[in-house]
C-alpha cells in the first residue's frame, strides 16, 4: 500500500517564515501549500491539508477569525490547526480561537516538527 505524504497548509505574511518552514516541512517528507494572507487559507483549505500552521497576525482576516471559521465549518473542523505568534498574548488569542496547538515565535524548527508531528498522530488516531 502506498502511504500519501502529509499536506500542511502554511500561512503567514512573512514571505522568509513561510520560506523556511516549507524548506524545513518540505525537507521532512511533507506536501506543502502556502498563502501570504488570512483571506486565501479559506481557499487552500479545499485542497483538504492534514494540518495548518497559521500565523495570528496577517493581512485580510487574522488568523484568529480564520481558525474560528475553520472549526465552525463541517468539512475542515477536524483538521488540526498550529497557530503561532510573535504576540505576547498569543497563546491566549490561539485557545480563545479554538487552535489545537500554539507556538511562540521565533520558534526552534525541531519544536516546528515535533507539535506537527504530534499533532497529525492525534488526528490520525482520532
Amino acid at each position: 500500500m502506498e502511504t500519501r505524504h502529509k499536506t500542511i497548509l502554511v500561512a503567514d505574511d512573512d514571505t522568509a517564515i513561510v520560506d523556511s518552514i516549507s524548506s524545513i516541512l518540505n525537507y521532512a517528507g511533507y506536501e506543502v501549500l502556502f498563502v501570504y494572507d488570512g483571506t486565501s487559507v479559506m481557499e487552500s483549505v479545499k485542497a483538504q491539508p492534514d494540518l495548518v500552521l497559521l500565523d495570528i497576525m496577517m493581512e485580510g482576516h487574522s488568523g484568529v477569525t480564520v481558525c474560528k471559521q475553520l472549526k465552525r465549518m463541517g468539512r475542515t473542523q477536524n483538521i488540526p490547526v498550529l497557530m503561532m505568534s510573535a504576540r505576547t498574548n498569543g497563546e491566549q488569542l490561539a485557545r480563545e480561537a479554538g487552535a489545537d496547538g500554539y507556538l511562540a515565535k521565533p520558534f526552534d524548527m525541531e519544536v516546528l516538527q515535533s507539535s506537527i508531528s504530534d499533532l497529525l498522530s492525534v488526528s490520525v488516531s482520532a
